[in-house]
């Protein structure tokens, strides 16, 4: 790592983790500020944006669908995003993907607004927004690295979950006093604006203090290097893996809540806005001790996403909206712990050269999947009802922990070791016993 050419040097920060440590480095304190408000606008776009559709067509698969279309350049794109944030230089491609974002935002904004929009606007729009996600993610992930380093990177990650789910706190509840009062149109504006924020973050940060990366020069099969970079190392392919399918059926809530508010317990989009309020709830918790462990294990990567299937499944046959609504916080708590690990996991074991690739790869795959499974869940949630949708999503990621905990425990050569005896752990992995070489026989003269 080098700062840039011909500057002073920055002062190093304290390499001590604490819950807030990142935030003593100027530019990343920057850039959470100007991300918390992007974020709150972004989430009250999702929760109009969704309410529009549901609005417009009286449809859960039309919210699916809706969701995919956000997410379908993800699963086409992704791993080009990843090439051009290793081979340009961050700050200003984000200068860029902000300020798209922001326009797309105003456009949705203004077709509500004027009482033109239908249906194929917000397809429109959220199409849009994905094309530019593609290339904003993987430079957003990255950018964190250049921002604080090394050492604090784990912490950092989780800081930025516990951001946007700061936002998710306040975001949903706006949305659903917007909606009720005066409509979408208004929510979608001030997403629009929400993005002045991060723009003017970006433009006062100090170059001279970022932990500056060899930028990748433009070259033939650099798409099949990150891929088979991350297929030799099983430390980057698992996690991938998991978050694939937890992402795909599992993180569907804009449905299942959507669907559980209108069908199951027939209230309003202020419920609608409540649930999503309580699910950051559990989120913020979840990121918050993620911060404190200032590191990334993969057990609890593992442990996090069974727990969270086996939520799911028992809260999709909660009686009472208010058992529904209360476990929806260990869901978040869980949910987040899951998507914050992995993503930290990923990160660090990642070679600098190619990380913008791989985290290309891991955003594809965490997001992309949803243009598969947001339809798929949208269609057995209409069939079957909304208890059938989210018990499914979470028997897929039950499932999904044990397949890849098995996977790492071979390719790490572990075995599961259950211990009943008193005073001892229950259940561990621990290194497989090699089976002793016979010794050679030895002629006695």
């Amino acid at each position: 790592m080098r700062t840039g050419p011909g500057a002073p040097s920055a002062p190093a920060p304290s390499t001590s983790i604490s819950t807030f440590s990142s935030l003593r480095i100027r530019n990343y304190r920057l850039f959470a500020l100007g991300q918390v408000v992007s974020n709150t606008g972004t989430w009250m776009q999702r929760i109009a944006q969704d309410w529009l559709v549901l609005t417009l067509t009286g449809s859960a698969s039309a919210v699916g669908i809706t969701i995919a279309l956000q997410f379908l350049p993800m699963l086409l794109f992704g791993l080009y995003g990843g090439v051009l944030a290793d081979r340009l230089p961050k700050r200003p491609l984000l200068l860029a993907t902000q300020s798209a974002m922001a326009l797309t935002g105003v456009a949705l904004a203004v077709l509500t607004l004027s009482g033109e929009v239908q249906v194929w606007h917000v397809y429109l729009t959220a199409f849009a927004v994905g094309m530019v996600t593609v290339v904003d993610n993987p430079a957003r992930q990255t950018f964190v690295h250049e921002m604080v380093g090394p050492e604090q990177l784990a912490n950092a990650v989780s800081l930025n979950s516990a951001n946007f789910q700061s936002a998710r706190l306040v975001g949903p509840a706006a949305a659903g006093v917007l909606i009720t009062a005066v409509g979408s149109g208004y929510a979608f504006l001030f997403n629009g604006l929400s993005f002045l924020a991060p723009i003017v973050s970006l433009l006062l940060m100090r170059p001279a203090e970022l932990h500056r990366t060899e930028r990748t020069p433009r070259g033939k099969g650099q798409l099949r290097e990150g891929l088979r970079y991350v297929s030799a190392h099983p430390e980057l392919i698992w996690p991938i893996v998991l978050v694939g399918f937890v992402g795909t059926f599992g993180f569907n809530f804009p449905i299942f809540l959507a669907a559980f508010v209108q069908d199951v317990y027939h209230a309003d989009a202020g419920t609608y806005g409540l649930l999503n309020t309580l699910m950051a709830v559990g989120s913020l918790a979840g990121a918050l001790l993620a911060a404190r462990r200032g590191t990334s294990r993969l057990r609890v990567l593992v442990g996090a996403a069974a727990l969270f299937g086996i939520l799911e499944v028992v809260t999709a046959f909660a009686p009472h909206l208010w058992l529904f609504a209360a476990l929806l916080v260990p869901i978040g708590m869980f949910g987040l712990t899951v998507n914050v690990t992995a993503n930290a996991s990923v990160q660090m074991a990642s070679d600098p050269a190619v990380r913008g690739r791989v985290m290309s790869l891991y955003m594809m795959v965490f997001f992309g999947g949803t243009p598969l499974g947001a339809p798929l869940v949208g269609w057995i949630t209409d069939t079957y009802g909304p208890r059938v949708g989210f018990a499914s999503g979470g028997l897929v990621s039950l499932l999904a922990a044990l397949g890849v905990a098995v996977m790492l425990a071979r390719s790490g050569g572990l075995r599961l070791r259950v211990d009943l005896r008193k005073g001892h752990r229950r259940v561990a992995f621990v290194p497989r016993q090699r089976t002793r070489e016979p010794e050679p026989l030895t002629t006695v003269n």
